[in-house]
């Protein structure tokens, strides 16, 4: 995942970071809780730092961090103590800061005084903002310097910006309070063995000159904004309990990432979808929201709805050389609240995706057989068929059968599949690859668009898109394992470049078409043992490049790294052939990594050898949380469970593979064809009750699109 140009990575946030993240605002600081402008921390709303200086000082002194705990997504916990001056070590004012980050933020500061004298405190909140737009912040180049003003009225104080014709302001409030331009002060006496506190607010004003929107927060003993949300996601998600504590805090975890990474479509509130991730990325991206979304199902099948009705929205309509706009193609990124983003060149959408545009045919499918209105899935049919419209026409640009990729503009991402940064595909000896370039998975996306659309065309009864569809995945699948297969090394390239020629690195993407079905079943056993080679996995998962290849780098975005949600599409692909201890191994090492933070899988981490550091070493700019990190852990699960419904031809699979050290899982509250169902499973033994009526539960393995495809051209013959 990458921001517009994703050749300039974010900054370290430095150690001991805390983000806090609600819908797409979000809140970066240090350990002790002060935000520092030098760094990239800040208070973000709407893309913009409406916070870029927070500092805490008590009687001059900078706190001391002792503790910084998230209880929620939005809202952290910060210990720190206040330094002695006069040379002994262990102070009495300790000082908590509780924040919570909604449009803007809202502090309680209390300071406890644990000596026998009571103690004069003069507590010191410096405020600044620069308004610096999202990318210059992360991109540590900030360009506009805007014309500050400030404004002390009564308890608050007012920042205004302007920058040529855009105004901008932020309103802090602070009763009780000296109020001044630079900063905020409170004189205070706090008694022996006493407290004092005092509540903040920092909130954008409304359209930079209006009266500013109260930061809504609750009286004591009331629910917050955010809380509500939280609670209402809360409310109509599965209710899990997993005999193994550790990865139940893991996936417990994740659904609160989840929800926290949940925005909405200003045009359809109703539509709720998944961010890509925190802090840089709080906006629909094509890949990222449909594989979250794609993985999330059994926990919210709605999220997969409203991402692939926003994204067909905003579907490609015609040439667009500055932001890689085509009909028919799914966009890579796109700022919902804004109308531009200086990282976007001009428009708010990017269009610099190749593998988007067949995920959302694939993730479109597995809409279908989750069960939503038959009217929803037909005003979908017709993006649906753009979309296909577009691996045909732009995709497979020359003509060969593959989809491939070349950038269309100088500023656009040189790479355009899940590894895009500028050197993520390579030759076994370390040559960059030059494009076109025909990366396998993609190659497998596509067989599993056409399978997926083949199967929705049979299910509405057109038989001959059907067979054209099943017609072109064979020849795709045929042509594919001869041209990419590497008899030699015994794996799949991971690419053709711009002459055809196999780009022979052995790297993670093959692991992707296990997946999707195109390898061929007498080449797969292979490709396993590559995958799960020493020089491939770390022990804690799969890395993305094998560390006997020329770019091998284990600190590297993608060429050495682990990637969760990279393993978990290798482990459903290890399941659908038929691996099940592999794709057991690599569930374990997974959420046996989680517990190195907190039960939170980042979005990656290096590879280094497990048998080198006991712990994940972490990859220093990793976005965390970020959602297809989030989802890993509900995905590895549920594969493991291979849990499979079908609501159409009124099937639920259940064949049950989960390892024993996992103990008994018990799911209440699973969203199944708009009723709840509880799911119970022991071993290999797995039960459910609440089956809505019409749907019959199977135990065994799943039909794939490509049985059900070739099962219904079976039928239609006889």
């Amino acid at each position: 995942m990458a921001g517009w140009n994703a050749d300039t990575a974010a900054g370290p946030l430095g150690s001991g970071t805390v983000t806090l993240v609600e819908g797409s605002s979000f809140c970066i600081s240090s350990a002790n809780g002060d935000i520092h402008p030098e760094y990239p921390h800040g208070v973000f709303h709407e893309d913009t730092r409406i916070l870029s200086g927070w500092n805490l000082t008590v009687n001059g002194q900078a706190l001391e961090p002792l503790a910084a705990e998230t209880k929620e997504p939005y809202r952290a916990l910060f210990a720190g103590r206040v330094p002695r001056t006069d040379g002994y070590a262990d102070s009495a004012l300790i000082v908590e800061r509780l924040r919570e980050v909604g449009t803007g933020i809202v502090e309680e500061i209390t300071v406890s005084n644990f000596s026998s004298d009571a103690a004069e405190c003069m507590v010191v909140l410096s405020v600044e903002s620069d308004f610096a737009d999202l990318f210059e912040v992360k991109e540590a180049r900030i360009r506009r310097r805007w014309d500050e003003s400030r404004a002390a009225e009564g308890e608050s104080l007012t920042i205004r910006g302007a920058w040529q014709d855009l105004r901008k302001a932020v309103v802090v409030s602070a009763a009780g309070a000296e109020v001044a331009p630079e900063a905020l002060t409170y004189r205070t006496v706090v008694p022996p063995h006493g407290q004092w506190s005092a509540t903040v607010s920092v909130v954008p004003a409304v359209d930079g000159t209006g009266p500013a929107s109260p930061f809504v927060h609750s009286a004591a003993g009331e629910m917050s904004p955010r809380d509500r949300r939280r609670q209402e996601w809360v409310s109509k998600i599965p209710v899990l309990q997993i005999g193994n504590r550790s990865i139940e805090r893991t996936l417990r975890r994740s659904y609160d990432d989840l929800g926290a990474l949940r925005i909405e479509d200003p045009e359809h509130p109703d539509r709720i979808v998944v961010a890509a991730g925190a802090p840089w990325f709080m906006a629909l991206f094509g890949r990222d929201s449909l594989w979250a979304s794609l993985m999330a199902m059994p926990v919210d099948p709605s999220l997969a709805l409203g991402t692939v009705q926003t994204l067909s929205d905003r579907q490609g309509s015609l040439v667009h050389p500055m932001s890689g706009e085509e009909p028919g193609k799914i966009l890579h990124e796109v700022r919902l609240d804004v109308s531009s983003g200086l990282a976007l060149g001009g428009k708010s959408a990017y269009y610099g995706s190749v593998d988007a545009t067949p995920l959302f045919l694939i993730v479109l499918g597995e809409v279908g057989r989750w069960g939503f209105a038959a009217e929803t899935m037909a005003a979908l049919m017709p993006h649906a068929d753009r979309a296909l419209e577009w691996i045909l026409e732009y995709g497979d640009r020359d003509g060969d059968g593959f989809v491939e990729y070349a950038r269309l503009n100088d500023d656009g991402l040189i790479n355009q599949g899940w590894k895009d940064s500028w050197d993520g595909v390579n030759f076994a000896d370390g040559r960059m690859a030059e494009p076109p370039i025909a990366l396998c998975e993609v190659q497998g996306y596509v067989y599993g668009a056409y399978m997926a659309r083949a199967w929705m065309a049979y299910d509405a009864g057109d038989d001959a898109l059907a067979a054209e569809l099943r017609d072109r995945a064979a020849q795709l699948k045929q042509q594919f394992n001869e041209q990419f297969w590497l008899p030699d090394r015994g794996y799949y390239a991971i690419a053709l470049d711009r002459e055809k020629r196999p780009v022979d690195a052995c790297a993670s993407n093959m692991g992707h078409c296990l997946w999707n079905g195109i390898i061929d079943q007498d080449k797969a056993p292979l490709v396993v043992e590559r995958l799960m080679s020493p020089e491939m996995f770390s022990g804690w998962g799969v890395r993305t490049l094998a560390s006997n290849m020329g770019a091998y780098n284990p600190a590297s975005y993608h060429n050495g790294s682990v990637w969760p949600h990279d393993n978990a599409v290798i482990q459903a692909g290890l399941l659908r052939y038929g691996f099940v201890e592999q794709a057991q191994r690599i569930s374990t090492a997974l959420l046996e990594a989680a517990e190195y933070s907190e039960g939170r899988l980042p979005e990656l981490f290096c590879g280094f050898d497990r048998k080198r550091y006991a712990a994940p070493v972490p990859y220093p700019t990793a976005c965390s949380p970020q959602a297809w990190a989030a989802t890993t852990p509900i995905f590895l699960v549920t594969n493991l469970m291979r849990y499979y419904p079908h609501v159409s031809v009124g099937g639920l699979w259940m064949d049950p593979v989960l390892p024993k050290s996992y103990g008994d899982l018990h799911i209440k509250n699973a969203p199944m064809a708009g009723g709840r169902i509880t799911i119970d499973i022991s071993g290999s033994e797995a039960s459910i009750q609440g089956l809505p009526e019409g749907m019959v539960f199977h135990r065994g393995t799943r039909p794939w699109m490509a049985d059900l495809v070739e099962r219904a051209r079976t039928r239609r013959k006889t």
